[in-house]
């Protein structure tokens, strides 16, 4: 089943769209809206929004791969995703958010989500996000465009996502990144470690997000 959902995907095509990501949402505001907190766990069918004001980040690395579970009617699917990570990361100003649709006698339900908002930035440590569209203004040292997605190290492939990853796929690394004005849409996040300063979490009824499309 693996085999024939990696043969279909048009990896020439995807590289095309693959762009720069930032892995800057909290695992504990993912672990939420998926019902987990783990280091591995099945996509809930919803993608979340993520907003910062700024991200610096070290050994960026980036590599096409795909998603799949679920949706909230119990259809099953799956995605292309571009799958971003960082050995370390520091953001600034960030914000996250995940409607639930259509809650008995509630309607829309919002989760919103915010950290590094005063003088301590949010530090995330061996994250990566499964990213679907993002928007930034970036800048990368020393990047290497165009390399075989098995050949990535610092932090390396993903060990879940292993069997969903072409190893001479596209992918793309870079010894540090700074990103500005994120808005970003994503599936999923994983991280060894996530520190999470001023943090504050509510649910609004209704649709409140971090950004609108």
């Amino acid at each position: 089943m693996k085999s024939q959902v990696r043969g279909g995907t048009r990896w020439k095509r995807f590289a095309l769209v693959m762009v720069p990501s930032v892995a800057a949402t909290a695992a504990i505001g993912v672990g939420l809206a998926q019902g987990a907190l783990a280091a591995s766990f099945s996509i809930s069918g919803q993608e979340f929004k993520v907003k910062a004001k700024s991200l610096e980040g070290n050994d960026f690395v980036q590599y096409g791969s795909y998603v799949g579970g679920k949706d909230l009617k119990g259809k099953t699917f799956h995605e292309p995703v571009a799958v971003s990570g960082f050995s370390e990361a520091w953001i600034t100003d960030m914000c996250q958010s995940v409607v639930t649709p259509d809650v008995p006698f509630i309607g829309n339900v919002s989760l919103e989500l915010r950290a590094g908002t005063g003088k301590e930035k949010v530090y995330a440590k061996d994250i990566y996000l499964d990213v679907s569209s993002l928007k930034a203004d970036a800048e990368f040292s020393n990047i290497d465009i165009g390399v075989a997605a098995g050949a990535l190290k610092n932090p390396g492939i993903q060990p879940n996502t292993e069997d969903k990853v072409h190893p001479y796929g596209f992918a793309q690394r870079a010894k540090g990144a700074k990103l500005s004005n994120v808005e970003q849409k994503a599936w999923a996040t994983t991280a060894g470690t996530f520190k999470l300063p001023d943090l504050s979490l509510k649910l609004h009824k209704g649709t409140k997000e971090c950004f609108s499309e």
